[in-house]
Order: C-alpha cells, then structure tokens, then sequence
C-alpha cells in the first residue's frame, strides 16, 4: 500500500488547478533503468490505464502501473520545499540505497528483477 502525506496532496491539487486540461489526470509515478543507483523515479501528469493502482487523497490522484508498484510497496509520497529544491519526494523502505538526488534507489537482491531500458 503506498501512502500519500497530506502536503503532497495539497501541492497536486494546485498543480493542476494550473494546469489547462487536467480534467481526470493525476500524478503518475513509476520505476525505470537508469540514475547512479541503477533505478529511478520518474513523475508526470497523466490519466489512469488499466491495470494502474490509484491512490486517492483529498480529491486527487496518485497514479501507479502495476509493475513499478512492485518496487513501491509501502512508499510514501510526500512534497518538501528545501534550500536544495521543491519537489514531490518517494520515502521507499525498500530501498536498500538511494542516491544523494533523492530520485535514485538500488533495490536489495531478490525484491525482482530491474525493469527493462
């Protein structure tokens, strides 16, 4: 079950209250090759497909397909506002490294294989 925080909701709900054309769309967020841990976070607004795990609070929506959500099991999606940036953050308990830039993780041996390129 991944979990959302309340600011990060707070933060989707004005994004797309700016955004023209956001009508059903949520923040996606998903798993693939690549960072300097081996995986990483991508996130982009985009509408649910089938088979994708919704989350849903305070009126919007997190978006997860079905084989990222593997890798995000017991997340927490938060947004945080740092001298370093703002931005919507991933606490992921199963990663067993992340990386300095907080989009990069390694996954330990045996949590499934590493997605495609």
């Amino acid at each position: 079950m991944i979990s959302v925080t309340e600011t990060a909701a707070k933060q989707l709900h004005a994004l797309l209250a700016e955004t023209p054309d956001a009508s059903g769309k949520g923040l996606r967020i998903y798993v693939e090759t690549g960072g300097c841990a081996g995986m990483q976070y991508g996130m982009e607004l985009g509408h649910p497909k089938e088979g994708d795990e919704i989350v849903e609070r305070d009126g919007v929506r997190f978006i997860v397909d079905s084989f990222s959500l593997k890798y995000l099991r017991d997340a927490t999606i938060d947004f945080v506002d740092e001298l370093a940036g703002a931005g919507f953050r991933i606490h992921n308990p199963q990663a067993a490294r992340s990386c300095g830039c907080g989009t990069s993780f390694e996954v330990e041996e045996g949590e499934g294989s590493k997605p495609a390129s």
